[in-house]
C-alpha cells in the first residue's frame, strides 16, 4: 500500500474573467497538464474578483479547504507597468509584493524568470517589487509609485500573497503580464492590440508556474 503523502497543491489566483479564460485555455495543450477547476488536482485556478478585498476574501476562503491545506500560492493576471521602456506583453516577476498592509517576499524568483523565458521566448521579463493599489493607476500616479522602487502595480497580488502567508507558511510568488505602460496606456482591454498581446502571453505561462511549483516542493538544502 502506497503511504507517501500527497504533494501540496498549487493555488493560482487571478481576478478577472479574461485572465481566468487565458489560464483555462492555456492549460489544455499537450504537455501543460490537465486543467483543474476544483481543488482535487495538482493545481487550482481561482477567480477572486477585482480589488484587494475580494482577493483577500477569496484566497482566505479557498486556503481554508482541506484539499488546499499547505498549498503554494501564485498570484497572476495583468498589471500596469511603471518603468519607461515597458511594453504590453512584457512579464513581471515580483521579488516581493507590497501594499500599506505589509510586504511579502517571493520564493524561487530566479527559477520563474528562467522558466518564463523558456515558455514565452522573446518576451522581456522584469524583476522587482510589485506594489498593490485599491484603484486603477493612471497618469502622474505612475511616477509616484515608480519613485518608491516598484516596477509594476496591480490591485490583487499584494493582498493575495499577504492573505496566503497569514494562513500558514507556504511558497508564494506573483507573475504579472504588462497590459499597459507609461507609453502605452490601455483604455479597453478587449479592443486594443496591447490587451490581445497580454492575453496571449498569459495563456502561455502555465508550464512555468507548474515547474516553479514542482521545484518549491523539493527539500531545501
Amino acid at each position: 500500500m502506497d503511504t507517501q503523502p500527497v504533494p501540496a497543491p498549487l493555488l493560482i489566483a487571478c481576478a478577472l474573467g479574461i485572465e481566468h479564460l487565458a489560464l483555462r485555455t492555456g492549460a489544455r495543450p499537450a504537455g501543460a497538464g490537465p486543467y483543474r477547476r476544483g481543488a482535487g488536482g495538482p493545481f487550482t485556478v481561482v477567480r477572486t474578483g477585482m480589488g484587494p478585498r475580494a482577493a483577500e476574501r477569496a484566497v482566505t476562503r479557498r486556503l481554508g479547504e482541506p484539499a488546499l491545506a499547505g498549498a503554494a500560492v501564485l498570484a497572476t493576471g495583468f498589471c500596469a507597468g511603471l518603468a519607461p521602456g515597458m511594453h504590453p506583453g512584457d512579464l513581471v516577476v515580483a521579488e516581493e509584493t507590497r501594499d500599506p498592509h505589509g510586504t511579502v517576499p517571493c520564493v524561487n524568483t530566479d527559477l520563474l524568470v528562467k522558466e518564463l523565458a523558456r515558455a514565452v521566448p522573446g518576451r522581456a521579463v522584469h524583476t522587482g517589487p510589485l506594489t498593490g493599489s485599491d484603484h486603477i493607476v493612471r497618469g502622474p500616479e505612475r511616477s509616484a509609485l515608480l519613485a518608491t522602487g516598484a516596477i509594476a502595480v496591480d490591485m490583487e497580488s499584494a493582498a493575495t500573497l499577504l492573505s496566503a502567508v497569514r494562513t500558514g507558511e507556504r511558497p508564494v510568488a506573483a507573475v504579472r503580464v504588462v497590459v499597459d505602460a507609461p507609453e502605452h496606456e490601455l483604455v479597453r482591454i478587449g479592443t486594443v492590440r496591447g490587451g490581445i498581446s497580454a492575453f496571449r502571453v498569459l495563456r502561455s505561462v502555465l508550464p512555468a508556474f507548474l515547474e516553479w511549483h514542482r521545484s518549491s516542493l523539493l527539500p531545501r538544502r
